[in-house]
This record gives structure tokens, C-alpha cells and sequence, in this order.
């Protein structure tokens, strides 16, 4: 058994490259030799987002507070709120966020394949 304490992982400011506005990710486990999984808690302030991006192996999403947005490639925006679980599948081009208005907080969950757990893409522009 681990135990991670709170406070023991230092929190990260989301990278320009990756999110348009602010973002705080705060680690919450990583992969290791036993486990291929990793999970973080995401904070996005109103307006703030993700680059569009894909997963090798998927990703979920468990929504803890505040409004969202999820858009897969090709569909419709959609609003989440806290307990609702997204699933995005393999390779699922997509992005995720807090609304213009409000701000979000999710768990993100997704696995290592080959030491890769993400592909970022280009910047959401079409809001």
C-alpha cells in the first residue's frame, strides 16, 4: 500500500501550449511499474480551456464542481456538471473546459501506451 499525502505533489500552472486561459493541475497519481493509469485534479477559471488533443488509450473525465464544456471533432458542444463521467475513446479528437461564465474542476484519468498519454493539437478558436 502508498499513500499520498495531500500537499505532497506541488501544484502546476496549465502550460500556454496546452489550455487558453488559467489552469491549475494538482497530480493526484501517476503510472508506475504496476500501473499504467494516472489521474490529476484540472481547475479552469471561467473561459478556460484545452488545446484540441487525443489519447492513445482514451480518457475520462469526472466532472467535481463548477459548469463545463466538452466537444469531440465534428460534434456539438456540450455542458457537464459535477458527476457526470466523459468517456472519450482511443485516438477521439476533442477538448474540455470551464464555460465563459463559470469555472470547472474534473478529474482527468488516462493511460500510458509506449510512454505516451497524450498528442496536443491546435488551439479551440471557433467559441
Amino acid at each position: 500500500m502508498h499513500i499520498t499525502k495531500i500537499g505532497s505533489q506541488p501544484s502546476a500552472k496549465g502550460p500556454e501550449d496546452w489550455f487558453t486561459g488559467e489552469v491549475r493541475i494538482d497530480p493526484l497519481f501517476n503510472a508506475n511499474e504496476a500501473r499504467r493509469g494516472a489521474a490529476s485534479l484540472v481547475t479552469f477559471e471561467p473561459g478556460a480551456r484545452t488545446a484540441w488533443h487525443t489519447h492513445p488509450l482514451g480518457q475520462t473525465l469526472i466532472v467535481t464542481a463548477g459548469s463545463g464544456w466538452v466537444q469531440r471533432w465534428g460534434g456539438e458542444i456540450e455542458n457537464i456538471f459535477p458527476g457526470d463521467v466523459i468517456w472519450f475513446e482511443p485516438n477521439e479528437k476533442h477538448w474540455h473546459g470551464a464555460t465563459s461564465t463559470n469555472g470547472m474542476s474534473h478529474i482527468v484519468i488516462h493511460e500510458n501506451l509506449d510512454g505516451k498519454v497524450v498528442d496536443w493539437m491546435e488551439k479551440v478558436t471557433d467559441l
